[in-house]
């Protein structure tokens, strides 16, 4: 099999005002420490949230893999897989530019290929995945807001999309499209093993090429993301999200609006603001739980 029998995906993004975001339990169940005991020689690491990730300044971009796959020339490589999903528009386009390398792409899914890095995954000429990983796949996931009119126009400009999806694992899979679709309406789990069998992975990584190192991230990245995953179950939508982390590290209102990351402030929040806020929301939760009818 090779890559460029799979499906293209849409090259587009919604026009329809909504940010494609994270699941908050892909982010809870993401060990961000786990690594490859070694790189190959051409290597591409994603092994944080898919798209910029404001909350540390990083993330795995289509304009990154491409210019990073622009200097191989087309030799062969290996893109290692460690990611809890995030943009789903932004892993499409990651997906048609691996899709449509000359050179031999090889996945290894180390821990997680969550949602968007589980569409990215699907474009290797082999994959493979460890056998205490997960592809974790589901249908896209927005935040957005508006009336009943413009939901139910949101919802029609997603299924193109859920559907290119489902089309990609079932090409992947050799199975159904109809099936596919099913195990993303369920938000399905698949172990390493699991995706063997069904045809996502070709082989199972042995464990001598998997380790769990230093910590990947600081503490203060691990509290601002514990952060993203409460406001995120509270359904508020990332640009808000954003805009509170930044009066949380400054103290202050942003000046540059929310959404706009400012090139002078720290890359994080602290944890013990984290730890205020959990307790804050902890008691507004009890006793919201007392008043009839919130």
């Amino acid at each position: 099999m090779t890559i460029r029998t799979l499906p293209a995906a849409p090259a587009e993004r919604p026009r329809a005002s909504a940010s494609s975001d994270l699941l908050p339990i892909a982010l809870e169940r993401w060990n961000p420490d786990i690594r490859a005991a070694a790189d190959d020689e051409n290597t591409i690491s994603m092994f944080d949230p898919i798209g910029y990730d404001y909350w540390t300044g990083d993330g795995v971009t289509a304009k990154r893999v491409s210019a990073v796959l622009r200097n191989l020339a087309g030799a062969d490589v290996t893109v290692n897989i460690n990611s809890p999903g995030g943009d789903m528009f932004e892993g499409l386009a990651i997906y048609n530019i691996l899709r449509e390398y000359k050179g031999k792409v090889t996945v290894k899914i180390l821990g997680l290929a969550a949602s968007a890095a589980s569409v990215i995954a699907m474009a290797g000429d082999e994959v493979r995945m460890g056998l205490g990983a997960f592809l974790m796949i589901h249908n896209c996931w927005v935040g957005v807001a508006g009336n009943r009119i413009g939901l139910r126009e949101m919802a029609d400009t997603l299924e193109p999309f859920d559907k290119a999806m489902a089309n990609i694992y079932a090409a992947r899979t050799g199975d159904e499209v109809a099936a596919m679709q099913t195990l993303m309406d369920a938000e399905s789990w698949i172990s390493g093993g699991d995706a063997v069998d069904q045809g996502f992975a070709d082989s199972l990584l042995d464990s001598a090429e998997l380790k769990e190192g230093t910590k990947a991230s600081t503490p203060q990245q691990i509290a601002a993301r514990r952060l993203d995953v409460i406001l995120a179950k509270q359904g508020m939508p990332r640009s808000e999200r954003r805009a509170m982390i930044q009066e949380l590290k400054t103290g202050t209102p942003s000046a540059a609006g929310p959404g706009t990351p400012s090139a002078t402030e720290s890359p994080a929040v602290s944890a013990s603001v984290i730890a205020d806020f959990e307790r804050a929301l902890a008691s507004f939760k009890s006793a919201a739980s007392t008043v009839p009818g919130v």
